[in-house]
């Protein structure tokens, strides 16, 4: 059975056309927002997603963004990334890891910054369980 690649709107085309190119399926994943595929909170065991990658601003609401309601918290996105054990690469380059780790609290073990230009090498990694 092929794995599944989840991704957030905007997410690097290069690097989902390898992946497909590679055996591998992508499927878009909404963050409630931008209304970009599968919403990222039905993601369960029945439609499981083998990793999901995007940009940290996907998963990253400010303040006002969630008072107004209906929005998908880094904290809703990391409850189903912790649940289903599903990794989240955020691209984020590697001089600003420090500042984006910042943006959020309680930052899961199944979830990696990464610097851009080492995404598709550590995705593989994943998928390939190293």
């Amino acid at each position: 059975m092929r794995k599944n690649i989840g991704y957030f709107e905007g997410t690097d085309s290069s690097l989902l056309t390898d992946l497909v190119c590679n055996g591998y399926d992508t499927v878009p994943i909404s963050n409630g927002f931008d209304n970009h595929g599968m919403h990222v909170r039905i993601i369960n065991n029945e439609n499981r997603i083998d990793v999901l990658v995007g940009y940290v601003h996907k998963v990253y609401a400010t303040d006002d963004d969630v008072q107004s309601g209906g929005v998908v918290t880094y904290q809703d996105v990391f409850h189903v990334c912790r649940t289903f054990d599903i990794p989240l690469v955020l691209a984020v380059h590697r001089e600003l890891h420090d500042k984006a780790r910042k943006l959020f609290t309680e930052i899961p073990d199944v979830v990696e910054f990464v610097d851009p230009a080492d995404m598709l090498s550590r995705v593989r990694e994943i998928l390939n369980g190293d």
